[in-house]
């Protein structure tokens, strides 16, 4: 006989988890699924082990330029990849353990094994249909296992995975995804990474810190493509000073495998092809939803390039069957999956005052060197959509805090609605950004106007002084500039 349950999940990433727990808070029955690895892609290979590796090179770098603050360190620093591929690692089983202890705290049952949608209410649980990347092994103690279980309300969070490119297939070896970028046997001398996204940008100021020789080739006219032009700009310079080879407006059309390296042939928009030899080439074109093996088709639930399509609260076609996360479309961002996830939940639950999600003023965040952080309108979008605007700008050198800290190089940019005063757009490039972002994102959620933002204290001596000051110069009253 199938175990029942309130609510079942579909996937254990931090979308996934988060919405069970909150389940859970509201008194519902429910469980998980998992097949791989408690935490998902996110904690176990994206956000948080890149985010140890990108410390590491961090630290390196201050290494290496430490007589910029007036300390002696004897000879170069260099960095044991084995060493630093640990920590990351390490950081993420460490999570990935937090992830087991919070199931078992608010009473959410793991089932462990693949699910299958066969009716609505239902999900049948099997052995993996693929080998994990990250087996749990020995499967941990306390979980379910593979057999019927039925739910009123099922959510799908089976995240996303790595696009690929006809012919440019990664292989593992000498084409690599994030998966074996993140744990390389040693580093190679040369390094070819497709796309200029967050991962591909991360992963090319991670090795370029590493020593290695990076070419990045983006398909559109500027990298980080979703950012605004102006801070795009600025980043790449910063990028390129540090050593970043970066062709844009460009594709890779071939890719020829030696024994040990690979050649791109590279094709810019006048036509023109030029072969490039690496010892690695990054796939980092984006992600995928996983809506494969699901059952999805036969119950008729509703797709549309390759994500499930949903209402504002996760709600599919189909009664009872629900999606969140990279699997319900972009933005393809883990905060964005928890906060869907929490969305869907209430929703479903009855909670009162739940309000469908805004993607309009969820941040991004690329943690390259320099940073880059952003939300709302780019000022290219704003003047699309008609908006009367002002725009306000600071350095970074004009800080006393960044220039304390050697981080004299970043901007600071703000966006308002002319007429009303509306903060529409905040962008950043520099030291700490993705940390100070989210004081915009509050006041734009809070529709904060100009007024208000110059007349809230900011702290001296801080970087986020900055953003007043970006404020006051979108209306002509910057002050330490």
């Amino acid at each position: 006989m199938a175990e029942n349950y309130d609510v079942i999940v579909v996937g254990s990433g931090p979308g996934g988890y988060v919405t069970a727990i909150r389940s859970a808070q509201l008194g519902l029955k429910t469980a998980i699924v998992e097949r791989e690895h408690l935490g998902g892609i996110c904690l176990n290979w994206g956000c948080i082990p890149t985010k140890a590796l990108l410390r590491s090179a961090e630290i390196l770098d201050h290494a290496n330029h430490a007589k910029n603050y007036g300390l002696t360190l004897e000879g170069k620093m260099t960095a044991n990849v084995k060493d630093v591929v640990a920590r990351s690692r390490g950081v993420s089983a460490r999570l990935n353990g937090g992830v087991a202890f919070l199931m078992k705290k608010n009473k959410v049952d793991v089932i462990w094994g693949e699910a299958k949608l066969t009716k609505p209410g239902e999900i049948v649980v099997g052995a993996p249909s693929k080998p994990a990347v990250q087996p749990q092994n020995p499967v941990p103690k306390g979980v379910k296992g593979e057999g019927t279980y039925t739910a009123k309300h099922i959510i799908v969070a089976t995240g996303a995975r790595p696009r690929a490119l006809p012919g440019i297939e990664p292989d593992g070896k000498l084409i690599w995804t994030y998966f074996e970028a993140m744990k390389p046997e040693e580093f190679p001398k040369s390094l070819l990474v497709m796309g200029s996204g967050a991962i591909g940008i991360e992963f090319a100021s991670f090795y370029r810190s590493m020593g290695v020789d990076v070419t990045v080739v983006e398909l559109l006219p500027q990298i980080m493509p979703v950012e605004d032009a102006e801070i795009s700009a600025f980043a790449r310079k910063q990028l390129e000073k540090r050593g970043l080879k970066i062709i844009t407006d460009a594709k890779v059309t071939k890719v020829e495998k030696g024994a040990n390296d690979v050649t791109a042939h590279v094709e810019t928009k006048d036509g023109k092809v030029t072969p490039i030899k690496a010892d690695r080439l990054i796939s980092a074109v984006g992600v995928q939803g996983n809506i494969e093996n699901l059952g999805l088709e036969a119950l008729g639930v509703k797709t549309d390039r390759g994500c499930i399509v949903t209402d504002g609260y996760g709600k599919t076609n189909v009664a009872g069957i629900y999606a969140i996360g990279d699997v319900a479309g972009p933005p393809m961002l883990a905060h964005k999956a928890e906060h869907e996830g929490v969305i869907c939940i209430e929703k479903i639950a009855g909670v009162p005052g739940v309000h469908a999600l805004d993607k309009g003023k969820i941040p991004g965040c690329t943690y390259c060197d320099p940073q880059v952080a952003s939300v709302g309108l780019t000022e290219a979008k704003a003047k699309e959509l008609g908006r009367d605007i002002r725009v306000g700008r600071y350095s970074f050198g004009a800080n006393g805090k960044a220039i304390a800290l050697g981080e004299d190089q970043g901007l600071i940019k703000t966006i308002f609605d002319k007429k009303t005063g509306e903060l529409i757009g905040a962008h950043m490039v520099g030291a700490e950004v993705t940390e100070l972002i989210q004081g915009f994102v509050v006041a734009m959620n809070l529709e904060t106007t100009e007024e208000e933002l110059m007349h809230t204290v900011f702290p001296h001596p801080t970087l986020s002084e900055m953003m007043k000051e970006s404020v006051l110069d979108a209306y002509g009253r910057v002050l330490n500039a």
